[in-house]
């Protein structure tokens, strides 16, 4: 690869016994997993740098599907994910690296990641509006193209206070029956505008997107979900809504 490439960590584990491997996201290339050799050594100059949440200048290099990290300086500090920001950080990183082919351009959910992991820095209140909005983005960056504001039998628009029940492949159909795959017109427009003023939209996105990922994820859990867990105990009243 010729350049440097902004990047962030979206996972590492240790490889022998000085050394990285790493899943990165690319701005223009992607998912890429590179060897960071020697990166773990007490003189390495990156041994701090290659954290997740880290705005990183990459170079690499190689034509396997491992490439040889030649390169990697940070451009700023880490941006300061703690608590509950830091447990819905690590989720969004699990989804890219559960969803993502490797070395498949997404520059514009590159910067859909950068908004979402900045506001989560920044954010007092809720993250989940911040985690929706950067869901939708990616099953749209993905192709999962849905329209949230027609009826898919009618092609009428939607309205506020009827159910439509969600088909794959085809869309929203208007209907009678109330289950865990049927929203409002008012939700769906809320899904289309990618904003949630209160918690009934907030609810409503997160069942979408839970449908809308499940072909991606598989039956296989997300580490990140039990490690959350773990953290918040379930019997806390005061729990708040999980990474998801």
């Amino acid at each position: 690869m010729e350049g440097w490439q902004r990047a962030f960590v979206l996972h590492g584990r240790p490889y022998s016994e000085t050394s990285l491997l790493l899943d990165l996201f690319s701005e223009n290339y992607g998912r890429i997993r590179v060897l960071a050799k020697g990166a773990r050594g007490k003189r390495s100059s990156l041994k701090g740098a290659l954290q997740p949440f880290t705005p990183l200048l990459v170079r690499w290099g190689g034509r396997g599907e491992v490439k040889t990290l030649r390169s990697a300086e940070p451009i700023s500090l880490a941006l300061p994910l703690s608590g509950v920001s830091l447990y819905c950080g690590l989720y969004v990183n699990e989804l890219l690296s559960r969803v993502l082919e490797q070395e498949t351009a997404f520059t514009e959910l590159f910067f859909d990641y950068l908004h979402c992991i900045q506001a989560l820095a920044v954010t007092s209140g809720s993250p989940e509006p911040a985690l929706r909005r950067f869901e939708l983005a990616m099953l749209g960056h993905l192709g999962y193209g849905v329209d949230f504001l027609h009826c898919a039998g009618s092609g009428e628009e939607v309205a506020d206070e009827m159910t439509y029940s969600y088909r794959e492949e085809k869309g929203f159909i208007a209907s009678l029956v109330i289950n865990h795959k049927t929203f409002t017109g008012r939700q769906l427009r809320a899904l289309s505008e990618r904003t949630f003023p209160d918690a009934d939209t907030l609810r409503a996105a997160k069942r979408f997107t839970r449908i809308a990922l499940k072909p991606y994820l598989g039956g296989k859990p997300l580490k990140s979900q039990e490690l959350f867990r773990q953290f918040v105990p379930k019997k806390r009243a005061d729990k708040p809504p999980e990474p998801e």
